[in-house]
């Protein structure tokens, strides 16, 4: 194409309006919303700054809205104070007190809850005692521990001092939890003796000692968690026992304020190659965009139950499990181990037992459920559940449908968020009780986000047809402020491409006519195919509407004549196909997909495994899939693979 846009091959025309039951109850009404657009339209600044007024309780109130002076680096707030441990717990002790804050399921069984008020002292408790390690405001704290409470309990509590955290992700390994204590010069780590998996215990204390030997001079404490109950070397003078620290302290532990710029977290994004990027928060502005984004989109009600399935170690647990859901006064729930162990029904388990009511998960996992089938889901009792969510990738349309047909009773609204760690809270998404939902579209920007799409020289495209770049025009609060200790590296990543007049997501999308957005995954995943560029979800989308198929994920490799071939990696919902049953399947699937979507998406290979290459957060490992249909070397860490058997089977070895 000599526009070099992005081709939409995919048609839905499925549209679900929100049952009236919704409508009624909903926070947010049809005529609540239209006034959030239209006055964050007619006065942005004026807009952001009632919200933040409204949301926040501020200890001195902030004198300018938005200051772009140096833009890119936008300042919000100016002035203000605030501290977020402060907003997250202490505005509900006199109302909400005795309220549920957190419900806990261990992967072995165990279960425990910790009210508000119980919840406030156990981070006043282990504040203290960081306080009294020397820990103060400004300073770095790695966090790298399993899913339980005490992970939140930590991140208030570095909140709570005005320290920075940088939560790790559990099934990171040694060096990668190396790379990001040097990077962020920490002086604490705080960890456990190991956490529960799958059946496994992951070894978190052994991975930290191997970690630290390897250098990490500036830490100086490392507070551990007895949790798994194994045999670990404690350091004398350095590794201290969570329950030693806490012992003799306080309940009581006066919140640090903090200027409304100062950082809360630093949240490090990986790539196949390079230093990781260490995504720095603002106090402010990311606390309102987490806690608005809780009250709209998942409409939380005071008896709501919400489970964010997401590890605390990516950003949607920080918004959506430590930080947002706490802000609005949310009961929540937290699980340590495997969405599969030890079966298939666990997830349904603890909606049940629970009462969720408010579900968010990804894509990956609602295909991997589905791919057991209909039965395991259907011998829970799913009624109380009232909502879903879908977060991490776009999700396509037949796993849309069997998440709303099957967990959601043909009835239940889904929000399909698009966000990113750089966000910092949902940016597009269904309104539950307005929005018409779509299967696989994200529908419209929120109030007061200016998303746009456009081609390669930074102008709107409005044809339904065509897609672009994924760009937001206006700076918002949430926004990452800078990569830690490396400015320049956050210009040229997300602003230099259009010369700095917006935030480059990375992602390519495409509008409907009805306005609504469709993510076509990344822009370096767009395929380049005989002139025409198309995005792999699409493709992607069409071979799991085939019956037979659970999983697939498209990348492209060089070809002589097309300039990039197709291929897919496919999971079906039965048994492995060999031989010719395999050719068969193969020829069934390409016409499939020329018929369904267009003769140019047609897969050049498919390759049939039992898995996808996935971290244990459930993330398609694409980097991976790319390098594997090259026939090059894997140099990646993979040491995040759920199961790293599963690339010799994808390579043809196994």
């Amino acid at each position: 194409m000599s526009d070099n846009k992005i081709e939409s091959i995919l048609n839905e025309q499925r549209s679900f309006p929100p049952p009236q039951e919704f409508i009624d109850s909903a926070t947010i009404k049809a005529a609540d919303l239209e006034a959030l657009y239209a006055k964050a339209a007619a006065d942005y600044q004026g807009y952001w700054g009632d919200l933040a007024r409204e949301t926040i309780h501020w200890q001195k109130p902030f004198n300018q809205v938005l200051d772009e002076s140096s833009a890119p680096n936008y300042t919000w707030f100016r002035g203000g104070t605030l501290n977020v441990s402060y907003n997250c717990l202490d505005i509900h002790l006199e109302s909400l007190g005795d309220k549920t804050a957190i419900i806990f399921e261990g992967e072995e069984g165990d279960t425990r809850s910790l009210s508000y008020a119980e919840l406030t002292a156990e981070v006043c408790r282990f504040a203290n005692a960081l306080k009294a390690s020397g820990m103060e405001a400004g300073d770095r704290i790695v966090i790298y521990m399993p899913m339980v409470p005490e992970a939140v309990i930590a991140m208030q509590a570095c909140a709570r001092i005005g320290a920075i955290h940088s939560v790790v992700f559990g099934g990171f390994s040694a060096s990668s939890l190396r790379d990001r204590i040097e990077d962020a010069g920490a002086r604490a780590v705080i960890t456990a003796d190991g956490g529960h998996r799958g059946g496994r215990v992951v070894e978190l204390k052994a991975a930290t000692d191997k970690a630290l030997a390897g250098g990490c001079a500036t830490i100086e404490k490392v507070f551990v968690l007895k949790r798994s109950g194994q045999e670990i070397n404690m350091q004398e003078g350095r590794d201290l026992w969570w329950a030693d620290a806490v012992a003799d302290q306080s309940a009581e532990c006066q919140p640090t304020f903090v200027d409304s710029e100062h950082p809360l977290f630093l949240l490090y994004t990986s790539g196949s190659t390079g230093k990781p990027k260490g995504i720095q928060h603002a106090a402010a502005g990311y606390l309102l965009n987490a806690k608005i984004t809780n009250q709209w989109v998942f409409d939380l009600h005071d008896d709501d139950v919400f489970w964010c399935t997401a590890d605390v170690g990516w950003v949607t647990g920080h918004s959506y499990v430590a930080y947002g859901p706490l802000a609005v006064g949310a009961t929540i729930v937290m699980y340590e181990g495997a969405p599969t162990y030890p079966d298939g029904g666990r997830f349904w388990s603890i909606c049940e037992k629970h009462g969720v009511t408010v579900f968010y998960t990804a894509p990956t996992a609602i295909r991997a459920l589905m791919k057991l089938g209909d039965e395991i889901p259907q011998s829970y009792d799913l009624s109380r559940i009232r909502l879903l969510g879908t977060v991490g990738e776009p999700i396509n349309p037949e796993a849309w449908m069997w998440y709303r047909q099957v967990i959601g009773r043909d009835k239940i609204p889904i929000v399909d968020t698009w966000w990113q760690t750089e966000t910092g809270a949902i940016m597009i998404t269904p309104i539950p009780g307005v929005t018409a939902t779509k299967p696989g579209s994200c529908t419209r920007p929120l109030p007061g986000i200016e998303a746009d799409i456009v081609d390669e020289n930074g102008n709107s495209i409005d044809s339904p047809e065509a897609g672009g770049y994924l760009v937001i025009r206006k700076p918002w609060p949430s926004m990452l402020r800078t990569i830690w200790g490396d400015n320049q590296r956050y210009i040229e990543t997300y602003w230099r491409k259009f010369n700095n007049r917006f935030y480059v997501a990375g992602d390519s999308a495409h509008r409907d006519a009805d306005g609504f957005y469709w993510i076509m995954g990344r822009i370096d995943d767009v395929l380049n195919v005989a002139g025409h560029r198309l995005g792999t979800m699409e493709v992607e989308s069409v071979l799991v509407a085939h019956e037979r198929v659970a999983e697939a994920a498209v990348v492209g490799r060089p070809h002589d004549v097309k300039g990039e071939a197709i291929c897919a990696y496919v999971v079906l919902k039965g048994e492995r196909p060999t031989g010719a049953e395999a050719e068969a399947l193969t020829s069934e699937l390409r016409n499939w997909v020329g018929e369904e979507l267009a003769a140019i998406a047609k897969p050049d290979d498919i390759r049939f495994a039992d898995n996808l290459p996935k971290t244990r957060s459930g993330k398609i490992m694409r980097r991976l899939l790319r390098t594997i249909a090259r026939g090059e070397q894997i140099t990646q860490d993979t040491s995040t693979l759920e199961d790293e058997a599963i690339l010799d089977q994808l390579r043809g070895d196994a």
